[in-house]
């Protein structure tokens, strides 16, 4: 999860000194002024404190209280950007890094009933990011989710994309990827994975540097997953890209490969060096990927305890 605490007492000091300074500017609406203020302040990088963590449990525990109390500010605010990027990430993040994670363990361990109704709560808060993110591209681009969710003319209406725009292309289509991976019988919601992909395309077109290297990473999996021959070469020109970005600091780049392609190639070799790998690195090497990093070990762990039920 991205961090960035720095400048936050000054974000609060400010507000103390304008709300003292401009009685007559908030006097109509004091809830609103410092609400937009507060809107600003949580929704303008999440602390580092979530990142550097090394106990994903605690980050579990207290992340829905966050969720909540933006969805909250939401309510006064609904066209608030910063608000509505925020929220299709931070959605997207724990959805994935603990609801999506539990249904893909209990489905390994044969919990099948538990599975299905984690992996149906998933893909709900996909859809809830999913949504955040296609009003923030809304606010900024008027006509754009109705464009979207037409399913036709992606090219030309995503072309009024910009690079300033990345947050919510990104966490937008990711959301939306990952919503239907969790609930492939749904075949209107499947009908729609041409939206995610276009987005991302676009993403990559923008910047593919951005977040040190997610659009490549997403692009493992996907392309993985799209089938044909050249999938697994384009997959593993993405993977080197996303190690260079990162400067090989993010394990998950290793676990994405490790899931995707490794296994679509039955390469049990490659597969257990990968994960050896990441579960010999140091996490704390680098505070900034420590909490991405202990999950990523964690899926580590899991994937090699159940490696013969995905190996011929």
């Amino acid at each position: 999860m991205p961090g960035g605490e720095r400048g936050r007492p000054a974000r609060f000091t400010a507000l103390a000194l304008l709300l003292a300074a401009a009685p007559l500017s908030l006097a109509c609406s004091p809830r609103s002024a410092a609400t937009w203020f507060l809107a600003n302040a949580v929704s303008t990088g999440e602390s580092r404190s979530y990142a550097e963590d090394d106990d994903p449990e605690l980050i579990r525990e207290a992340v829905p209280f966050g969720l909540k109390t933006m969805e909250g500010l939401l309510e006064d605010h609904p066209d608030h950007e910063g608000l509505l990027a925020a929220l299709a990430a931070r959605f997207t993040q724990y959805s994935y890094a603990f609801v999506q994670g539990d249904a893909d363990a209990a489905e390994l361990d044969g919990k099948s009933e538990s599975a299905r109704a984690l992996r149906s709560r998933a893909r709900k808060l996909f859809l809830r990011a999913r949504d955040y993110g296609l009003r923030g591209l809304e606010a900024r681009h008027k006509g754009m989710e109705a464009k979207l969710r037409a399913i036709r003319d992606l090219e030309p209406a995503l072309a009024a994309l910009k690079k300033d725009d990345l947050p919510l292309v990104y966490w937008t289509a990711a959301s939306w990827a990952l919503a239907i991976a969790a609930a492939k019988e749904d075949m209107s919601l499947v009908a729609e994975l041409p939206v995610p992909g276009a987005l991302m395309r676009r993403a990559l077109a923008l910047d593919e540097t951005w977040g040190e290297g997610a659009i490549h990473e997403f692009f493992i999996t996907w392309e993985i997953a799209q089938g044909g021959a050249d999938g697994p070469r384009r997959a593993r020109e993405h993977f080197e890209r996303a190690l260079a970005l990162s400067g090989g600091k993010k394990l998950s780049v290793l676990v994405s490969y490790a899931e995707a392609v490794s296994v679509a190639n039955q390469d049990r070799a490659e597969f257990k060096r990968l994960l050896t790998q990441v579960a010999e690195a140091d996490v704390g090497s680098d505070r900034r990927y420590r909490l991405v990093n202990v999950l990523a070990q964690r899926r580590a762990r899991l994937l090699r305890a159940h490696a013969d039920d995905l190996f011929a």
